[in-house]
């Protein structure tokens, strides 16, 4: 009986347990997979990548849902409309492959999560500093039972 009663522990630990814990770590992989797309991407003239950040979780907004950010820092000669016009052939909807004004190193519109570039000092002016950022998606069907999505 003592042997019947492990092994269905140690398959109820395999089948429920592991999948659950290791909802987290895939959510950020997901995230992760943003960023790195980001990162891969050709930059336009006298430009380059300072920084980039990712982040899985109830970022911005009301109610239940994850949501996956990814985004890079560069500092450019360009200006804003030029970096806007060289991002816009990778657009793919109106919540990808966004080019803003970056004046800190916080990012101001990520509501729930205290997400920085942690290559700039927090007291840092910036100039000619942008952020490119994209939000993701997943096709993982137990994304949702993550915890930062509530």
């Amino acid at each position: 009986m003592k042997k019947t009663f492990k092994i269905i522990l140690s398959i109820a630990v395999v089948v429920l347990v592991i999948p659950i814990a290791s909802i987290p770590f895939v959510n950020n992989n997901i995230a992760y997979s943003i960023k790195k797309d980001l990162i891969r991407l050709n930059l336009p003239d006298k430009t380059e990548i300072i920084d980039a950040v990712s982040s899985a979780g109830k970022l911005v907004g009301n109610g239940n849902g994850m949501q996956f950010f990814g985004a890079i820092l560069i500092k450019s000669e360009l200006a804003l409309e030029e970096l806007n016009n060289f991002y816009s052939v990778y657009r793919k909807n109106d919540w990808s492959y966004i080019v803003e004004k970056q004046v800190s190193n916080h990012i101001a519109f990520i509501e729930h999560d205290d997400l920085t570039f942690k290559a700039l000092n927090k007291d840092e002016k910036l100039i000619n500093y942008y952020i490119v950022y994209t939000w993701g998606s997943s096709n993982y069907p137990l994304s949702d039972l993550d915890l930062r999505g509530h």
